[in-house]
Order: structure tokens, then C-alpha cells, then sequence
């Protein structure tokens, strides 16, 4: 079996790296809030090329303790409204509901999966108050245009980074294209913790300021709180597992990056539609389109090859939104049944790569 990803291979590369850094922390005698922890600040929002990186448990509380800084420092209210794309993954909408706001779903481009720029002036009202555009499968949006938008409707921009760690729109990397940006580590990322994690950047000192005291209980000072916070932090732990990985993240990259370029140049096949890429990508994901999508699915899988779907219902199908059950969103509900993800990793072979495109050529011919 050619496993969709395989996460033990892919840490097992930095073994030694690992338990060095895991036993330095259990020697140090401080799990939580130490030097691993401010020193994985430090690099990542260097490596993103912002001012401040603030940790927190994960990438849902990244955007939901953005979203409610703003709301503590008087720049959104209950009830406003945010626009985020109809096909995300369902977290980047959560965030939104979870701190008493209105998410405003808009329709991707169904080419490249990311939010379309033109859509969203039309569902602007004087309630919106931000715009969360989502670097689906690791590609960044056409964030120019996104922010011309917010500066003429006084609107800021939260990036969901979740997917694209590393990820350049032109000359700046995701995580410095917008007012702030919530990250996910979660262990399948490009940088995976080998637990949860998530962080926030910003090159606004408020806000960070704001945000690191909500996630420590909504103190800024021991004892003392100026918010009713939670308790959202990264641990010393995962910090310092995420301190190693940053060292080879460039360089997992440019091998997903090589994959996919094989994947693009190799694969033939009618049936099967595959990514457009207009900005970069760090193809966190490699997704091809099909409207024989679960026949692929069961092909490949009945040939030892697992693949995953990214994601089966739209946000708007789900129980959880039943609210929005009879909207029409006709472009997210396309990509959600017809899309599938390749296998792809900085450890997945020429000779994997390879089997999977033959078997690719072959369906359906």
C-alpha cells in the first residue's frame, strides 16, 4: 500500500533531532511558556517575515482569538459580519461563529479552489468588518486584490495559513500578506507538531499584545486579567518538535514542489482535471478534480493506492449550518464531489510517484 501520508516516515527522518530536543525540555524542568516556546516565536515570525508570532494550542484558536482581539480592542462587534470562502475547510467559518459573528459565504474560483476576488465586493454591507481568505491546499490567493478591496471598505484581512506554511505571494511569504494569520500545526501539515499546535502572526503590536493575553486566561501579568481569556498555549513540548522541523521546512517544500511538477507533467488522462496554480504553492495538497471522483477513489484504493477527499460536504451541507441547507453555492458543491488528493510527501519515491500516475493513466480508459 501506498499510504496517502506517511507521517512516521516523514518524522522519522529528524529522530534524533527530536528525542534531543524532547529530552532537553523534560530536563528542563518547564513545560509550558519556556524558552522552546518563545524561541519558536521568534523563528517562526522571522521565517514569515512578521514582527510578532504568538503560539497557541491550535489552528482553530489562531482564528478564533484573532477574530475576538478584535472584538476586545473595539474593532468588531457581535453580530458583524466576515467573508470567508464557501469551500473551506469548516474551522475558518467556526472561528467566525464562535465569537457571535456572521460568516458571508462567497464561491471560489473553480479553477484554483481559492476565494474569487469578484465576488466579494457584492456581499459587502456596512456590517462587514473582514475578510478571511483561505490558502486552500497550500496555493496563496490573489491577495492584491483582496486587500484593495479591505482598504477601500476599511475591512482587515485574518489569512487562514493553515495550509500553506512557507507559502510566497510575490515577494512575502503567507503569514505576512494581511493584518494577522492563524497557522495549524497539526501532524499532516507541512509543519506538523507531533501533537496540536497553532500560532498567530502579526505585525501589529496590539494585537498581538491582546491575543497573547487572551490565550493565558486573559492575563497580561501573573495574577492579574484584563479579558475573560481562555486557555489556548503552545506547550514547550510541540515547540520544541516544531523548532527542529522549521530547519528542513524550505526543504520539504521544494520536494512537494518536485512531486507535483512529475504529477503535472505525467499525468494524461481526460478524465481527471488538474490543480491550476497562479500564485505559489507549497502543495500541501495535490488535488485533482473528476466527476468519476469516488470510482477513482475505489480504483486506486483497490490497487493499493490510499487517497483522500478534501472535503466531502461543503461547510453549507453541514448539520452543523443547517441554517444555510436550502442555499445554492453550486461552484463549492461541484468541488466538493469531484475532488481528490494524491499521495504527496518529502519522503514519497520516484518509483510511488510513478505507480500512482500509470494506475492515474489507466482509470477509465
Amino acid at each position: 500500500m501506498i499510504p496517502f501520508l506517511d507521517l512516521k516516515g516523514v518524522n522519522a527522518q529528524y529522530r534524533a533531532e527530536l528525542i534531543e530536543a524532547c529530552t532537553e525540555v523534560i530536563d528542563s524542568g518547564w513545560y509550558v511558556q519556556g524558552t522552546e516556546h518563545s524561541e519558536f516565536e521568534k523563528e517562526f515570525a522571522e521565517y514569515c517575515g512578521a514582527k510578532y508570532a504568538i503560539g497557541v494550542a491550535n489552528g482553530l484558536d489562531a482564528l478564533i482569538l484573532i477574530l475576538r482581539a478584535y472584538k476586545e480592542l473595539g474593532i468588531i462587534k457581535d453580530g458583524d459580519e466576515v467573508i470567508v470562502p464557501s469551500n473551506t475547510y469548516i474551522a475558518s467559518i467556526l472561528a467566525i461563529s464562535e465569537n457571535n459573528l456572521v460568516p458571508v459565504l462567497i464561491e471560489p474560483d473553480i479553477n484554483t479552489y481559492l476565494i474569487d476576488p469578484s465576488k466579494i465586493e457584492e456581499k459587502i454591507t456596512s456590517k462587514t468588518k473582514a475578510i478571511i481568505p483561505v490558502h486552500l491546499y497550500g496555493q496563496t490567493c490573489q491577495m492584491d486584490e483582496i486587500i484593495a478591496i479591505a482598504k477601500k471598505h476599511n475591512l482587515k484581512v485574518i489569512e487562514d495559513s493553515a495550509q500553506s506554511h512557507g507559502a510566497y505571494y510575490k515577494d512575502k511569504r503567507s503569514g505576512n500578506l494581511g493584518d494577522a494569520s492563524g497557522f495549524s500545526f497539526y501532524p499532516g501539515k507541512n509543519l506538523g507538531a507531533l501533537g496540536d499546535g497553532g500560532v498567530v502572526t502579526t505585525n501589529d503590536e496590539e494585537l498581538a499584545r491582546c491575543i497573547r493575553a487572551l490565550g493565558n486566561y486573559g492575563s497580561h501579568k501573573k495574577y492579574e486579567n484584563l479579558y475573560k481569556g481562555v486557555n489556548s498555549r503552545l506547550d514547550e513540548m510541540q515547540a520544541a518538535m516544531l523548532r527542529v522541523k522549521l530547519r528542513y521546512l524550505d526543504n520539504e517544500i521544494d520536494k512537494r514542489k518536485e512531486i507535483s511538477k512529475y504529477y503535472l507533467e505525467n499525468i494524461k488522462n481526460e478524465n481527471i482535471i488538474l490543480p491550476t496554480v497562479t500564485t505559489d504553492s507549497v502543495w500541501h495538497l495535490f488535488v485533482i478534480r473528476t466527476n468519476k471522483r469516488d470510482e477513482l477513489h475505489k480504483y486506486l484504493l483497490d490497487n493499493s493506492i490510499q487517497t483522500l477527499i478534501h472535503y466531502p460536504l461543503a461547510p453549507h451541507k453541514q448539520e452543523a449550518y443547517s441554517e444555510w441547507k436550502n442555499s445554492n453555492y453550486a461552484i463549492s458543491e461541484k468541488i466538493h464531489e469531484e475532488v481528490l488528493s494524491l499521495p504527496i510527501s518529502g519522503i514519497q519515491g520516484i518509483q510511488d510517484t510513478n505507480i500512482i500516475i500509470k494506475l492515474l493513466n489507466k482509470f477509465d480508459q
